[in-house]
């Protein structure tokens, strides 16, 4: 029988946060959350960005940056103004203590003070005070210097007047996060010195200097150059071929843009974009702009000087494949209010931006004009990358066809199907090998588990043509027994099985196959991810049998690294466990399999997950791209921590 119950839900119920409250209560609301390296350094990029403000707006020349010992504390110096310290009329407090302690508290929200911001809210400052166990406030105008302290956003001291100067003004923010509310403990001087050459690369001529105490190291960015020098730098990290040189364009009407782009032998386009000295991660409407402004400067080129291959058609991806480009836009404060996606900023939604960006495009097509063979050299990259489209398209629709996409009758060979047509019960393992084929399709349960061996390791399809992808026997195999498609094509609503489950053995040969295999379905069945269909099996690496029940059944306890089976046996009572160590699946019998690996009651499963593509494609091009720098600085990093698996 159900019952109702009683309502005691009432006004007294009802909380109201006030002050600073919210922002310690739901922090996530304010920073990239508490439990990631982004949150924590937030808090850094929201002063520093305060003091990018003062520079942008032509009122500070220098900023100093310093990570105290212990790198938990970091001191943001400018040369600027200085935040006001007088009394505000209506709340009868100091201007600095009203910004340090209110949400929506600032000079930013009109063009009286700055002409251009990155700060928009007036909650910046404010949220640093509220996750800091103490920050300390310096402010130098007027011939003095004023301090003034806070803890967890609340003055802990009245606002002094410490000593007279003789000259100049600015502020001095320095802070200590509330490490209670951070899983990350310390700050990280790379990631600082990121941050900081990006400010230095997007206002040029300003002067940014930062201490290492730890180190007892000082180093000093300024850039003249901009944008061309911070391309040039991109050029270098990405390890690229340059196809002719460089562009730097700028139009100011009714915003100003600017532009540094460079066309590379790479496969893939890469854009950095900002907003008002903002990074913007995930891109948004001014991007969009620049990238229907390249594209447009690119085809009326070509139309104009008849440069293209008669019938050959290009398009927006031709154009840009192998693009590196940078675009920075100011936005001024009275005319426009930028609309970011979140208090971080990562995406900026103003529609009417991508119009106005797009406009530069008239700049760009004069450049082209001016240097007719830097323009003939970028048209030849553009005519190869639609030649090798075509020809993959081509042979992507041919091989497709011999597939047969969704047909019983062309399934592999090798196929140790299901019975069950229930999508919701069905699994796919991909598993490593005949030998382990053999044991897997054994000990499997053949009512909703199917089984396809494969054999080798599979192509690497970071950097592989849709022609070789379709043509590999092995990853052709998979698209066939799947059946929902490839590439564009690709459909989840043909997919044969509900859970593909990577089944690959617990060694260094089986991750490289499992990565390669991640790389595959990333690159070409990628809705299968984004619907949590795919998954890693794990087997265990080793089997304790307690000496005492060597006859008994179920008494195995296993163990996944050599770590594990070390405390295990260190953990036993008996003083001679016998230690099974599986070189591979196809050493386990099929009721071992079954029980450790396949049984839904008792395996582990990992998840894929890959919400992050920009993350996760950087990764795939570190550790299996063309080049070979990021894996070669990877290995000198950890080569004290380096097993070899023989």
């Amino acid at each position: 029988m159900n019952t109702v119950k009683k309502n005691t839900y009432n006004a007294e119920d009802i909380e109201v946060l006030e002050g600073l409250e919210a922002v310690r209560k739901r922090p996530g609301m304010y920073i990239a959350g508490t439990d990631t390296v982004e949150g924590l350094h937030q808090l850094f990029l929201e002063i520093l960005d305060n003091s990018v403000d003062e520079a942008m707006n032509g009122y500070a020349s220098n900023i100093y940056v310093t990570l105290h010992e212990g790198a938990t504390t970091i001191s943001v110096e400018d040369n600027g103004r200085g935040i006001p310290v007088d009394t505000h009329p209506k709340f009868k407090k100091s201007a600095l203590e009203l910004i340090l302690t209110t949400l929506h508290a600032g000079g930013k929200f009109s063009d009286k003070n700055y002409t251009a911001s990155g700060g928009l809210h007036g909650v910046g400052s404010s949220v640093v005070n509220a996750l800091s166990e103490r920050l300390e406030a310096r402010v130098f105008r007027d011939g003095n210097e004023y301090f003034q302290a806070y803890s967890q956003g609340i003055p802990v001291t009245t606002l002094k007047k410490t000593k007279r100067i003789q000259k100049g003004t600015g502020t001095r923010i320095t802070f200590t996060p509330d490490f209670s509310l951070f899983k990350h403990r310390k700050f990280q001087a790379a990631y600082l010195v990121e941050k900081i050459k990006i400010k230095a690369f997007l206002n040029p001529g300003l002067k940014v200097s930062f201490t290492d105490e730890d180190k007892n190291e000082t180093t000093e960015f300024c850039y003249p150059e901009g944008l061309s020098a911070f391309l040039a730098e991109k050029v270098k990290e990405e390890g690229v071929i340059q196809i002719g040189e460089s562009f730097v364009v700028e139009q100011s009407d009714p915003i100003l843009v600017t532009m540094a782009l460079s066309w590379t032998e790479s496969t893939k386009e890469t854009f950095f974009s900002f907003v008002n000295g903002i990074y913007t991660p995930d891109g948004g409407t001014h991007e969009q702009g620049a990238k229907n402004a390249i594209v447009k400067a690119v085809r009326n080129y070509t139309q104009v000087h008849d440069a293209l291959p008669k019938g050959l058609k290009i398009g927006a991806d031709d154009i840009r494949e192998g693009l590196l480009c940078v675009v920075s836009i100011r936005m001024p404060s009275g005319t426009y209010q930028p609309q970011f996606q979140g208090q971080t900023k990562s995406k900026l939604n103003n529609p009417e931006i991508t119009p106005i960006v797009e406009n530069i495009y008239r700049v760009l097509e004069q450049e082209l004009n001016q240097r007719p063979s830097v323009a003939q050299a970028i048209v030849d990259r553009v005519t190869l990358a639609a030649k090798a489209r075509a020809a993959s398209r081509a042979a992507s629709q041919q091989v497709r066809r011999k597939i047969g996409l969704n047909q019983r009758m062309t399934l592999p060979g090798k196929l140790a199907d299901c019975s069950s047509n229930n999508l919701a019960d069905t699994e796919l393992f991909l598993v490593e090998g005949d030998s382990a084929g053999g044991s897997t399709k054994q000990g499997r349960d053949r009512s909703c588990q199917a089984v396809l061996p494969l054999r080798g390791k599979v192509l690497n399809t970071i950097n592989s043509t849709d022609k070789k992808i379709l043509e590999n026997k092995e990853l052709s195999n998979i698209v066939a027994a799947l059946g929902c498609g490839i590439g564009s094509e690709c459909s989840t609503k043909k997919l044969r099985y509900g859970k593909i489950i990577i089944l690959t053995d617990a060694d260094a040969d089986g991750m490289h196959i499992g990565t390669l295999l991640l790389a595959f379905f990333f690159t070409q069945m990628k809705p299968l991810i984004d619907e949590g269909r795919l998954y890693l099996g794990k087997p265990p690496l080793y089997g304790v049998f307690p000496d005492s029940a060597k006859s008994k059944k179920n008494t195995a306890i296993w163990a996944y690294s050599d770590q594990e089976v070390q405390k295990v046996v260190k953990g036993l009572k008996t003083s001679k466990p016998r230690v099974v160590r599986y070189k591979g699946l196809g050493e386990m019998n099929p009721d071992t399999l079954w029980e450790t690996t396949l049984d839904p009651k008792s395996r582990t499963l990992l998840q894929i997950d890959a919400k992050d593509s920009k993350l996760v494609q950087g990764e795939f091009e570190s550790l299996m791209g063309s080049d070979s720098a990021s894996r070669y600085q990877l290995i000198l990093d950890n080569a004290d921590n380096i097993e070899v698996d023989i």
